[in-house]
């Protein structure tokens, strides 16, 4: 079991994990099939599992009130491949060691040089096919003071009427904003998920004018359904 593979392991100086990458992996390994049916590469000489687990991606939804009281928020357009161009919220991988919160403030200062103030979890989102769980937070940006950070080539303020929402990243992005901007108000702190939709297709989008849900492969060059 683990525990056993971790004292083989200590035996020799380091943990399980440590002594399998500095020796190279998959060296050694054979693909064996799980006690739940999945293949796994296990060591041949101390029965030690490699684990391939999902990614997980932190972020938030910052918003500004301006003295009239005027909420707007803040999106970053990507200066990086994939999707370079497009609009999105401050998101990335977290990193070892820090909070999911701690990880979606660092993300605002790294991408807008923004320091936000995390609030709730706005949601949950899981992306089977690239294997990504991203969770997104409602935050707040106490003044308007930002700029481009090194993965941007703009940062701006968007009033919720001029979000461009045929120029967004990734469909989670559109169900972030979607869940923000238009959930928020009829059941305001709930914590969001996936689209319902058939087969648990993520490749899909909401129409801001109607809600619908919706494919949409080119929305920068195409129309949105009213």
């Amino acid at each position: 079991n683990v525990f056993r593979q971790g004292l083989r392991a200590a035996s020799v100086g380091m943990s399980a994990p440590s002594r399998h990458l500095s020796i190279g992996v998959p060296a050694g390994f054979e693909e064996v099939k799980d006690e739940d049916g999945r293949s796994r590469q296990v060591c041949k000489s101390c029965g030690f599992k490699n684990y391939k687990n999902p990614k997980v991606v932190v972020g938030s939804v910052p918003t500004y009130r301006d003295s009239q009281g005027n909420e707007s928020i803040l999106l970053v357009r990507r200066s990086i491949w994939p999707r370079q161009g497009y609009w999105t919220i401050p998101a990335g991988y977290m990193e070892l060691e820090e909070t999911a919160e701690a990880g979606a403030a660092r993300e605002a200062r790294e991408e807008a040089n923004a320091e936000v103030q995390i609030g709730s979890l706005l949601a949950v989102y899981t992306v089977p096919r690239i294997s990504i769980v991203q969770l997104f937070y409602r935050s707040t940006l106490p003044t308007p003071e930002f700029s481009c950070g090194t993965e941007s080539q703009e940062v701006r303020l968007f009033k919720k009427a001029e979000i461009p929402w045929g120029e967004l990243a990734f469909p989670t992005v559109n169900w972030a904003l979607y869940n923000r901007i238009f959930t928020d108000e009829k059941t305001p702190g709930q914590v969001y998920a996936n689209p319902a939709t058939p087969g648990g297709n993520t490749d899909v989008w909401y129409n801001p004018v109607s809600g619908e849900i919706s494919s949409k492969p080119n929305w920068r060059d195409g129309e949105l359904n009213a």
